[in-house]
């Protein structure tokens, strides 16, 4: 007994060890080496472009306007180069993928980082139309695949990888509104690519991070959506929730904003340099505490536990016939 305990014990240390010598491998020569980033008008992604251009990398960074994108340059090396990218145009992605082609000059793409989040109003489901879906899905889901699948060709001639980032609420749905939908999406097409695309020895990597202040997401932006939703609705619908409701939710989301906003964006940026650079890059890297572990025991916890979590944290409509909770769980 006390044998086989021990080489149960030896086993599980020997992958352990075998792990961590695997997993601190790094790609060699990485001078020269093109990857496009998306999203460079974010802090994630001009912190990331600036990095890479540091350490030797031909950038190619995508800014959503001129002015994002001279703004890079002029604080980066002359190897990097900018385009304008709009991920909700097809013709925008074209003429991206024709200046990316012609950038890398027949070497291929070693790495694609994705960053697409499309504004997206959150809200109760019933206050929304078919058009505030488009908004969030016709960037962060189909932009994020028709750029990807537009730039397969140069990745696979360059044994490349996809790094692609990912709001860890994705994990777990619990407000309406297309953002979770891209989500989970997104965790669907790149678990798909990553299997197909092995053969081509391209490697796929998702980053679930959590959110960040300062660009990454907007508590006023947030509230000038439900403002504008609220005052759309037809009096039946906002008879059904109360005026005492709307008051609560604004509340209920300013505070999981404060609460749930991270200031240190390193954590996601080493993950980033981990999946480019590792010689065996991760499938998926949780940045955050939340990512890691707040939201993936919310999507793991029985349906019971997560839905009254998620009930204390936001108000009930008048027609639930129950008062509107005033405090918000602590999260």
């Amino acid at each position: 007994s006390d044998s086989l305990h021990i080489a149960i014990l030896a086993s599980i240390l020997s992958v352990i060890i075998y792990w961590l010598i695997r997993d601190s491998h790094r790609v060699r020569n990485l001078s020269g080496k093109h990857v496009f980033i998306t999203g460079c008008d974010t802090r994630l992604g001009n912190s990331l472009a600036k990095w890479l251009d540091k350490r030797g990398f031909s950038v190619i960074a995508a800014c959503a306007t001129e002015k994002g994108g001279q703004e890079l340059q002029s604080c980066c090396s002359l190897s990097l180069k900018t385009v304008n990218l709009n991920l909700a145009d097809s013709k925008s992605i074209a003429r991206t993928v024709v200046f990316v082609t012609k950038e890398t000059a027949g070497k291929g793409l070693f790495g694609l980082v994705i960053h697409a989040e499309g504004e997206a109003p959150v809200a109760p489901t019933d206050w929304l139309r078919i058009e505030d879906f488009h908004s969030v899905l016709d960037v962060s889901l189909l932009g994020l695949i028709e750029i990807t699948l537009n730039l397969l060709p140069l990745l696979k001639k360059a044994d490349g990888r996809v790094v692609n980032l990912i709001n860890a609420k994705g994990l777990m749905a619990f407000v309406g509104g297309g953002y979770g939908l891209s989500t989970w999406g997104m965790e669907a097409f790149s678990d798909t690519l990553r299997r197909e695309m092995q053969h081509f020895g391209m490697k796929v990597s998702i980053i679930e991070h959590d959110f960040f202040k300062a660009g990454e997401v907007n508590s006023d932006v947030i509230e000038k959506h439900l403002l504008r939703l609220w005052n759309r609705l037809t009096p039946e619908t906002r008879d059904s929730y109360g005026e005492k409701y709307f008051v609560e939710y604004i509340k209920a989301q300013r505070s999981s904003v404060k609460r749930l906003c991270d200031s240190d964006i390193s954590k996601v940026i080493k993950c980033m340099e981990h999946a480019l650079i590792a010689k065996y890059p991760r499938t998926r890297y949780g940045a955050g505490w939340d990512a890691k572990f707040f939201w993936l025991f919310l999507s793991y916890a029985p349906s019971c536990l997560s839905d009254m979590l998620l009930r204390m944290t936001f108000p009930a409509p008048a027609v639930n016939g129950r008062s509107v909770p005033g405090v918000l769980i602590n999260i």
